[in-house]
């Protein structure tokens, strides 16, 4: 039985995670850490990381960029593996995972959905047969409580198709601020915050007279989480490294 830690447990995100991992026989939720300290359903939930009295197998991360800097501290300090689902997280964090990941697993993903990846590699292969002749437009959705714009996974779309395209793109977001006619190197980028959608990407290929739109639209938490879970299970058995989905797809 794995022990899992979840760091934002109080979260929306960290209580799905707990009512999933509830229903499994392959791991346990060991604790939480959260700045609401207190008990979920019999599990201990600590303030901070000094607090935590005995070492998990592993830790996922729905937090916040600050949390998620002290979870990647314990971790290098106790070589705890990791799962860090937290966007948002500016270069010095990214820096930090990657030296923890020279100590103990780390898996990291903008968006743990299957589904997501699924997506990506679509837009690589689209990409590539439809050529320069096709403006990219990304544009995201998600509900009016989300911290961060654009989207880590809108983010990590754009990466993915830029970097089969030699990097040739330069991104631009929104264009409220912009009055000039679209360069073709431009990958647009847009945000839309609002009510309580889980999360929609819609990838637009658009040419001449015609747009092909390639999408995914998330009908609840429960897809990130369950990815969060697989993934922390993966990581519970591996050697240090960086992970991402592409490896736990490749199984």
């Amino acid at each position: 039985m794995i022990k899992i830690l979840i760091s934002g447990i109080m979260g929306k995100m960290g209580q799905t995670l707990v009512a999933l991992i509830d229903a499994r026989v392959d791991c346990t939720v060991f604790a939480g850490v959260d700045t609401r300290a207190t008990s979920l359903n019999g599990v201990p939930v600590y303030r901070t990381f000094d607090d935590i009295l005995e070492k998990p197998d592993v830790i996922i991360d729905f937090s916040t960029p600050a949390a998620t800097s002290a979870a990647i501290a314990y971790c290098e300090k106790n070589l705890v593996p990791i799962v860090i689902c937290t966007t948002g997280l500016d270069d010095s964090i990214q820096d930090k995972m990657h030296k923890l990941a020279l100590k103990v697993p780390v898996f990291s993903s903008a968006n743990m959905s299957l589904g997501v990846n699924l997506l990506i590699e679509l837009c690589k292969a689209a990409n590539n047969i439809l050529g320069d002749s096709f403006d990219i437009e990304i544009v995201e959705k998600h509900h009016n409580r989300k911290l961060d714009a654009p989207s880590g996974t809108a983010l990590m779309i754009a990466d993915e198709i830029n970097q089969a395209a030699n990097g040739k793109y330069e991104y631009v977001y929104d264009r409220h601020a912009v009055r000039q006619k679209r360069d073709k190197k431009e990958l647009g980028i847009h945000a839309v915050r609002g009510g309580t959608i889980v999360g929609e990407h819609e990838v637009l290929f658009c040419g001449p007279d015609e747009v092909i739109t390639l999408s995914h639209s998330a009908a609840s938490r429960d897809v990130f989480a369950n990815g969060a879970i697989n993934a922390a299970i993966f990581i519970s058995r591996k050697t240090p490294k960086f992970y991402s989905m592409k490896d736990l797809i490749a199984l």
